[in-house]
């Protein structure tokens, strides 16, 4: 176990990401509030997803995929030898930029696909349940759990699997781009929802709308690829003021358009 700071839970130390012997991130240091939403902002190119991916061990699943440095999740290590990659999966939880809920289930199996083995078949509807009311979901699809999901709306789909995520009792939700592949009346449905789950879970969210970032997040952290096209962490600040004062030059010139 390594220590982290009080209200941290999830951190990195040092952290590189390679694809066979091209390196795609180098040397980021950050650390994640708890029960707060953290927006990672920059340019198309410069890490952001697969930095994202490396917190849950979902990056080493690619072809040649590795990670030097650490990942530390209330202070374990999760990289370490000894950690099993799918029991971090469960407590770190992952929604993608396009919605992916499994055809072939219905909204009810989709919803209870990732909950705790063992539940009986009360248990499962329970945990449906309060895993759609948490996602706002409940009431559009109560009536109609057992049709495909796939006739649902693309915001009602990443709604569901916000509610798989959910329904597996993560400790950390992770999300890359999750509305960008919506309509601004989704993106916003989308958006409330991510500032009342940051009640329950600690959220890291990966956004190229720099609006997005300054409505939903507390912190923001910009990130920029190198002359060499390596992804580096430039700065993570309170995002209110990473967004009027921020510390680094090249932060400002991203947000304010003159980049990017």
């Amino acid at each position: 176990m390594t220590a982290v700071g009080a209200g941290e839970l999830l951190a990195t130390r040092d952290l590189g990401a390679y694809y066979g012997t091209r390196q795609a991130v180098a040397d980021v240091t950050i650390a994640f509030r708890r029960k707060a939403v953290t927006a990672l902002i920059g340019p198309s190119g410069c890490g952001k997803t697969t930095l994202l991916r490396c917190f849950n061990r979902i990056h080493e699943i690619g072809f040649d995929a590795r990670v030097e440095g650490s990942v530390l999740l209330d202070g374990q290590d999760i990289y370490a030898n000894d950690v099993d990659p799918m029991a971090i999966r469960r407590r770190i939880g992952m929604v993608f930029q396009r919605p992916n809920p499994f055809p072939t289930l219905s909204i009810f199996d989709n919803t209870v696909a990732c909950a705790p083995k063992g539940l009986n078949h009360q248990g499962k509807m329970e945990a449906a349940e309060r895993a759609l009311r948490s996602a706002a979901l409940w009431d559009e699809v109560k009536d109609k759990l057992r049709t495909s999901p796939l006739r649902l709306s693309g915001g009602q789909q990443q709604r569901l699997c916000i509610a798989r995520a959910i329904a597996a009792q993560p400790e950390v939700l992770l999300m890359d781009e999750p509305t960008a592949s919506l309509d601004p009346i989704a993106t916003a449905v989308i958006e409330e929802l991510m500032s009342s789950l940051c009640n329950e879970f600690t959220i890291v969210a990966v956004t190229h709308n720099m609006q997005q970032a300054a409505r939903v997040s507390s912190v923001t952290a910009f990130m920029l690829a190198d002359e060499t096209g390596i992804g580096r962490l430039i700065e993570a600040d309170a995002t209110s003021k990473l967004f009027t004062k921020p510390s680094d030059r090249r932060t400002e010139d991203y947000i304010s358009g003159r980049f990017g």
